[in-house]
């Protein structure tokens, strides 16, 4: 037997399972002349015009013998199968018999594949033993905070990131001041009181009023470090005719343990003119709605910092600002003045010590083409055996190179924890 009448076989038998059609007459529903006949003819089967017909192409049959065997072959007929709507229901049950309607009815697959998934869900979802998203989980410590405690208290969450921490692991004081300063801005923003300026109320734009620190006193328990999320809860106060206190808690947000304590005093000064101003009484009506009857949340450091002078222990001279210590209202952001207080810190402090609470009092505000010197004297410590010293007081300035001061300060540091010590002297050892 030849291959190609191996293929034509081949290709009928595959055709006739596929598509078992079964030959009707149009004439009165009448069996065609071949209806006793297993072998069906289709070459001349006419298909019935409509126009919802579907057309299916099938290879027709004819009869040959090939070593006394009948064989049919294949040739291509097109079928058009009945797919009307509006035909009676008597003449749709004697429609021809082909693969498209002997599908399954798939809509009916659908919905017994979606009511198993419905119910499936619901009983995931009954569980008991199903994982529950924690309250941290919920935290977004990005955002931007909220307003808590009856509308008088804002409260932020901050992520310690590791450009945030130093030599020690931790995050550092000018990191700790940054949160502090950042929810003070957030609480007025979210009060609805941010005008266009950097903090100020829409009464103080008016009448060109900045908030300027004067006072600021802070204490550090602990030290977050990286990977950390601390909790930032401020709020303000009245003190005196024209001063504003503000105080924030520092917490770590899954212990709820108080990190740090810090309580500010601010005063407003003209933006044109650089002087203290007093708060008028539109300000004060935007801001006293807000006020906090509560002490402060460090007890007031009442010694007085005394002036330090060119017979200071350890002075560091040529500071300048850069271009980025400025904020928008084009002074030195208070925070910086921190960092330059302490390049006069002794390095054996640094390294043995770290600073538990600091005090400092803002004398004047300093522009970007000023030239400062730090001052910083240590009270009865010996520098050369600070192993035994336990806490270390030290007396800082911080001044113009005329004279003229910008901060007094005073600065308590305690031991490092055991755990923190001769970091710096770890270094990797040599492959060999």
């Amino acid at each position: 037997m030849h291959a190609g009448v191996k293929f034509n076989m081949v290709t009928t038998a595959s055709t006739s399972s596929f598509f078992p059609v079964t030959s009707s007459d149009n004439n009165g529903g009448k069996s065609s002349k071949n209806g006793g006949n297993s072998s069906l003819n289709l070459g001349g089967l006419k298909s019935k015009q409509s126009s919802n017909g579907l057309n299916i192409k099938t290879n027709a049959s004819s009869s040959s013998k090939i070593n006394g065997t009948t064989v049919v072959a294949a040739t291509s007929t097109p079928i058009k199968v009945e797919n009307d709507s509006s035909s009676s229901s008597s003449s749709s049950q004697h429609h021809p018999r082909t693969f498209i309607n002997q599908l399954p009815d798939w809509s009916m697959l659908l919905a017994a594949v979606t009511t198993i998934f419905l119910a499936a869900e619901k009983q995931w979802m009954m569980l008991d033993w199903k994982p529950r998203r924690s309250d941290d989980m919920l935290v977004d410590p990005f955002g931007i905070g909220k307003i808590v405690q009856d509308g008088l208290v804002f409260r932020q969450n901050f992520s310690i990131r590791s450009y945030e921490i130093g030599a020690d692991k931790t995050a550092s004081i000018d990191t700790l001041m940054n949160h502090l300063q950042e929810t003070a801005l957030n609480h007025v923003k979210t009060a609805g009181l941010l005008g266009d300026g950097f903090g100020s109320t829409p009464e103080m734009c008016k009448k060109n009023l900045i908030w300027v620190v004067t006072r600021m006193q802070v204490v550090v328990d602990r030290y977050p470090t990286w990977g950390d999320v601390v909790q930032v809860d401020t709020w303000v106060s009245a003190t005196g005719k024209n001063g504003m206190r503000r105080d924030w808690l520092l917490r770590d947000s899954k212990t709820g343990e108080i990190l740090t304590r810090a309580s500010s005093v601010w005063v407003m000064m003209n933006k044109l003119t650089r002087k203290l101003s007093k708060i008028p009484e539109e300000v004060r009506g935007e801001i006293e709605p807000y006020f906090v009857n509560s002490d402060p949340v460090v007890d007031e450091d009442n010694r007085k910092l005394t002036k330090l002078d060119d017979t200071a222990e350890y002075i560091r001279t040529g500071l300048t600002p850069r271009w980025s210590d400025l904020d928008v209202n084009q002074h030195v952001n208070n925070v910086k003045y921190i960092g330059w207080i302490l390049e006069s810190a002794p390095q054996p402090i640094l390294e043995s010590h770290e600073l538990h609470s600091m005090t400092l009092e803002y004398r004047r505000e300093c522009g970007r083409n000023s030239v400062l010197e730090s001052l910083t004297d240590v009270s009865g410590a010996d520098i050369g055996n600070l192993a035994d010293s336990g806490f270390v007081e030290c007396k800082h300035l911080l001044r113009l190179n005329d004279g003229a001061e910008i901060v007094r300060g005073r600065t308590e540091w305690k031991p490092k924890p055991a755990n923190n010590f001769d970091i710096l002297n770890q270094v990797p050892s040599q492959n060999t």
